[in-house]
């Protein structure tokens, strides 16, 4: 039975280490990914500046940028919004300074008139954005109506620099579309919740591992 004691024992504290561990880690984990928000909302609140010449993710993902130009007819992309249902976002042609990039123009309702209006001179401001939204489930576009920003396969269907700007604003207001400024309410942080449960999992391993120490040792008096 001392045997069965000291082994138990040694159990019990090595599976205590271990999920002590994983719920230190998941804390460390919750600190990383604050930082983390915290460094991508300064980026994305900052002053607008001009559209870089050779934009990279490294250095200017969710750089806020103006422009003025025209907004030409592009693709919709089927999303869906909270509060307003299905719909789609709205991606233009944008030419400025000679140059031809992407404008996600926001998101408009399922079953409001499409918006698609041709040319148009406007200024906008926003942020740039490489989406990372395609999965081996995403199906191919039909027509216009793709399913995913993909940005590679819309520069490459509309003819522009695989560079999206996502709109904070539009001016002059001429569409349907409601922009959908970036946010970082995208970024998963559920590291608190983790963590809970590896120190709840810890404690409990601690009461029932003390149950089984004190049932061996009751059988040994």
């Amino acid at each position: 039975m001392r045997v069965k004691f000291i082994l138990t024992l040694i159990f019990g504290i090595a599976g205590l280490a271990l999920l002590l561990w994983l719920g230190f880690w998941q804390v460390s984990r919750l600190n990383w990914k604050l930082d983390l928000i915290a460094d991508v909302e300064a980026r994305i609140q900052g002053d607008p500046v001009a559209i870089p010449e050779t934009p990279t993710w490294d250095e200017h993902r969710y750089l806020p940028v103006t422009a003025t130009g025209i907004a030409d007819d592009g693709v919709q992309v089927f999303a869906s919004a909270r509060g307003q249902g299905a719909g789609y976002r709205m991606i233009s042609v944008f030419e400025t300074n000679g140059r031809r990039l992407l404008l996600d123009r926001g998101f408009r309702r399922q079953d409001s008139h499409t918006d698609f209006n041709g040319p148009a001179e406007i200024t906008i401001t926003g942020n740039m954005h490489w989406p990372d939204e395609l999965n081996e489930f995403t199906p191919p576009p039909e027509g216009n109506t793709w399913y995913a920003r993909d940005l590679e396969a819309i520069s490459m269907s509309l003819g522009t620099e695989p560079l999206l700007i996502v709109a904070r604003t539009v001016t002059p207001d001429l569409y349907t579309a409601r922009p959908v400024p970036l946010t970082t309410e995208g970024i998963p942080n559920d590291h608190l919740g983790y963590a809970i449960t590896w120190f709840s999992l810890a404690f409990f391993w601690v009461v029932m591992t003390s149950a089984v120490l004190w049932r061996i040792r009751q059988r040994t008096l």
